[in-house]
Parts: structure tokens; C-alpha cells; sequence
């Protein structure tokens, strides 16, 4: 990827948030950790970044409901779901709702990167499709109907 990844870390475990953010930093991954999904919510540059890092049970706001209102909200935002208390239909849950993946922890270092840069790619391909789409749909409202008719 040409530009420095952004990923966010969202778990209310501290310490878990903590190796998290550092395993992600040392591949060069630029990191910024949150306590709740409520936090995440919040913070106006989430829409600047390439993945989301979420535990599924948290307080609050769990990271299935996250993942439904970044569907709504970033809908190029891909997840990335942790948890230390998963099964098979959470599991097929998060997948269904669009997360690239699903990893139980403690969370196997290279799996976890490996996600995180499908995750990214992801992201970016479906921002710039979408932006792509805007800008089309943009044009097109442009066209006055004397146009539209002489473009057809």
C-alpha cells in the first residue's frame, strides 16, 4: 500500500489494548486504542482509517452493534473481530455483517497482521469505489434533461 495504514484498537481490557497497540505498531502500523466503542464512536477520525480492531464483548456498546453502525455510518470501514470467549455462531455472525475476520484470543501475532492488512485493502479499495460512485452519480445530476436526452 502506498500511503502508512491507521488502525484502531477498540477492547476495554487495558492490558489486552496495550499489546495489541504495540504488536500493530512494531509492523509499522500507525495505532490509536480506545476503551469503549462509544469512545470510537465519538472521535471524528474514524473516518480516516483503514481498519477497526474490536472485541466483540465489551461493555456498553458490544462490537456487534459497532459493527452495525459503522455499516451504516463508514461503510467502508472493515472489522476485524477478537474475542476471548467465541464460537461458531458469532463467528458466522461477524462474517455475515462484513467482518474480514475472526480471531480468538490470545490472538496468534502474523494471523492478526495478516487480517489487519486484508482489512486495510479492503477499506481502501471500497472507499475509492465509493467515492468513485459519488462522483458519477455527481456528473449525472449535472446533466440538464436537453443532455441527458442528446447523451442517450
Amino acid at each position: 500500500m502506498s500511503t502508512a495504514m491507521k488502525v484502531d484498537v477498540i477492547d476495554d481490557d487495558k492490558s489486552a489494548r496495550t499489546s495489541l497497540a504495540r504488536l500493530i505498531t512494531t509492523a509499522g502500523i500507525e495505532v490509536v486504542s480506545f476503551s469503549s466503542a462509544d469512545e470510537f464512536l465519538e472521535d471524528p477520525c474514524r473516518t480516516q482509517v483503514d481498519c477497526a480492531v474490536t472485541d466483540v464483548r465489551m461493555p456498553g456498546v458490544d462490537g456487534f452493534k459497532l459493527q452495525e453502525t459503522l455499516a451504516r455510518t463508514v461503510p467502508y470501514l472493515s472489522v476485524v473481530f477478537i474475542t476471548g470467549h467465541g464460537d461458531i455462531p458469532m463467528t458466522v455472525r461477524a462474517i455475515r455483517g462484513g467482518a474480514v475476520d475472526f480471531l480468538e484470543k490470545p490472538v496468534d501475532d502474523e494471523a492478526l497482521l495478516e487480517a489487519i492488512r486484508r482489512a486495510a485493502e479492503r477499506s481502501r479499495d471500497q472507499r475509492a469505489s465509493g467515492a468513485e460512485l459519488g462522483d458519477l452519480k455527481r456528473r449525472y445530476e449535472l446533466l440538464t434533461p436537453a443532455s441527458a436526452r442528446s447523451s442517450s
